[in-house]
């Protein structure tokens, strides 16, 4: 039974004309490419989706703010130096942030920036909604705070720590308005910290530390962000949450679970920065460029939770009596908007700073796509016409290849009498069969294999696309017209309750919108202008597949769908047109 198997299968695989492998590659393509998308995009969303509605949840039934005694930051150690045992959560009075996209409060106690929101984005679509919120003091359900200081190198120095209670000059954070802060140790060192914070995400904090007393006194500058409980992830490798860093001109990104083994894992640079990153919120350190420092990722388990941090130690700094030594370190705390990280790379020698943003391996496609849909949105002040016209320079761009593709395909269509002719004069042959047909080909001059060239290009665009649709903030919650409130999600309306026109919610599966039945219009048009195949069970199923992927691109983001429903008007155009001048019918 098996060797007759096998030898069926032989026979078929040599008895198979150009065409039909050709319809097989297109099969496979297709089907390729959807279900890889399921795994990629489609679970992975529910889950966010999941993750999201239960941690607003916890949110709504925790208590606000921040007075809970216990936190622990672990501080970069030094030689010679011991760590901080049991931290006390900061308390008492705060100081207002505001510049307009960043809101939130520093707490004088510790002086930790450890409660910020983002102004411009919320938790949905409805501006009335929460804002998000990136950071959040001890004592709240997720505490995530970022603290800089300065460890002892010299034995018996009293430093400022989350116990401490600086003293201000105000009470307001804004953009050209920094607020000072002071620390006298009583021993002849005070401490001070400049805080300012420029339009967008960005706080630099200058630090100084004067020396009164007799004695030279060694310290280590440090920073870090340390966040506790492990967040929802997405949990694939097309997109990496968690800790990173650019550490000597490399990119690191460290899972959340390669860090649970407890071991710390360190790396000395010049300059560089690291931090935490969610799907579109970024909180990083940006040390000095011109000082060397150890990055260290770690994480600790304490009271059964998960506590993350991402810290650096700076070089030491000797600080003799009557001199003042001073640093400056920067902290970028909000949305990873693309233009904001170029700038801030730009201005400020921040290494690979829009790396945060995760392009993937296909970083050199997938950016310029990016900065390519953002140019049309700026001329046309939506993301939807943009993806309409970044479709249309790609058909352009494409255009030599398509044309040559598509010229291939209507001459295969014109042969089609003839190569019926062969397939009934031969049925009883199918090696003979498929020697007449490649003569066919040869004498054509015609490559069956050339209908496959329209999608083969369009893979590398699409997943690009895909990849900017999924990790850009600039694409989360952008409206196209009408109904399609967020181009980044899927399209919600559904044929089966007449697209809202009933009162009742359809289940996921069949939430089949308009722009996913309108792409599988278009592409079962696009087929008819194709060979057809001879065979009837071939026949069914490429019948068969606009309906299919109608209902699996009802999956997708609605930004992906009506790129594909656009591309397959403008190649139906285009190969009408070619069909016409070759006086090839289109039935």
């Amino acid at each position: 039974m098996r060797a007759r198997t096998g030898s069926q299968l032989r026979e078929w695989a040599i008895a198979m004309t150009g065409e039909q492998r050709n319809l097989l590659l297109a099969i496979l393509l297709s089907v390729g490419i959807i279900f890889a998308f399921q795994y990629f995009y489609e679970i992975p969303r529910l889950r966010e989706q999941q993750a999201r509605q239960a941690e607003l949840a916890r949110q709504a039934e925790s208590q606000e703010p921040a007075t809970t005694p216990g936190a622990e930051a672990v501080v970069p150690s030094v030689p010679g130096a011991a760590r901080t045992g049991v931290e006390v959560a900061p308390t008492g009075p705060r100081i207002r942030l505001d510049n307009g996209r960043l809101h939130g409060s520093i707490a004088l106690q510790g002086a930790r920036i450890d409660d910020v929101t983002l102004a411009d984005y919320h938790e949905t679509p409805d501006k009335n909604s929460p804002e998000i919120r990136v950071l959040a003091p001890v004592g709240s359900a997720h505490p995530y705070f970022v603290e800089f200081g300065w460890i002892a190198g010299t034995p018996g120095v009293v430093v400022p720590d989350s116990r401490t209670l600086w003293q201000t000059d105000g009470d307001r954070l804004g953009i050209e308005r920094p607020v000072r802060l002071r620390f006298d140790n009583g021993r002849g060192l005070v401490f001070a910290q400049t805080i300012e914070v420029d339009g967008d995400f960005m706080l630099t904090i200058t630090r100084s530390v004067r020396n009164d007393g007799s004695e030279p006194v060694t310290l280590y500058p440090y920073g870090l962000v340390s966040r506790w409980d492990t967040p929802p992830t997405l949990g694939f490798f097309i997109l990496h949450e968690g800790p990173l860093g650019v550490l000597d001109g490399r990119l690191h990104e460290i899972d959340y679970d390669d860090l649970k083994g407890g071991s710390v894992q360190e790396y000395k640079s010049r300059g560089g920065w690291i931090g935490i990153t969610d799907k579109y919120w970024l909180a990083a350190l940006v040390p000095q460029q011109d000082r060397e420092l150890v990055a260290s990722f770690r994480w600790v388990p304490l009271d059964g939770r998960d506590r993350y941090q991402v810290d650096f130690r700076g070089e030491p700094v000797t600080v003799a009596p009557g001199q003042v030594a001073q640093v400056v370190d920067r902290v970028f705390v909000g949305a990873k908007e693309v233009d904001k990280l170029d700038r801030y790379e730009a201005t400020l020698g921040v290494p690979l700073f829009d790396r945060a943003v995760d392009f993937g391996w296909f970083y050199f496609l997938t950016k310029p796509i990016f900065h390519i849909l953002h140019f049309f949105y700026k001329w046309t002040g939506n993301y939807g016409v943009a993806i309409l016209l970044l479709t249309l320079l790609v058909k352009i761009a494409f255009f030599p290849l398509a044309n040559k593709s598509y010229r291939a395909m209507s001459h295969m269509k014109k042969l089609q009498p003839e190569m019926m002719r062969i397939r009934e004069l031969y049925a009883d042959d199918k090696v003979k069969m498929n020697q007449e047909l490649m003569a066919l080909y040869q004498r054509e001059k015609v490559n069956p294999m050339a209908g496959c060239l329209p999608i083969v290009v369009q893979i590398p665009v699409f997943f690009a696309l895909y990849k900017v649709l999924f990790v850009s903030i600039e694409m989360r919650h952008a409206p196209f017209f009408g109904w399609i409130k967020d181009l980044s999600a899927p399209d919600p309306t559904s044929i089966f309750n007449l697209f809202g026109l009933l009162p009742y919610e359809v289940p996921g599966f069949l939430t089949i919108g308009v722009w996913p039945i309108a792409m599988g219009a278009t592409m079962w048009l696009q087929q008819k202008l194709n060979p057809q195949p001879a065979d009837p069970v071939q026949a069914k199923v490429m019948n068969l597949l606009p309906i299919f992927f109608t209902f699996l691109f009802a999956t997708f983001p609605a930004g992906l769908v009506i790129y594909w429903t656009w591309n397959n008007l403008l190649s139906i155009a285009q190969q009408w047109l070619i069909m016409k001048r070759m006086g090839v019918s289109a039935s």
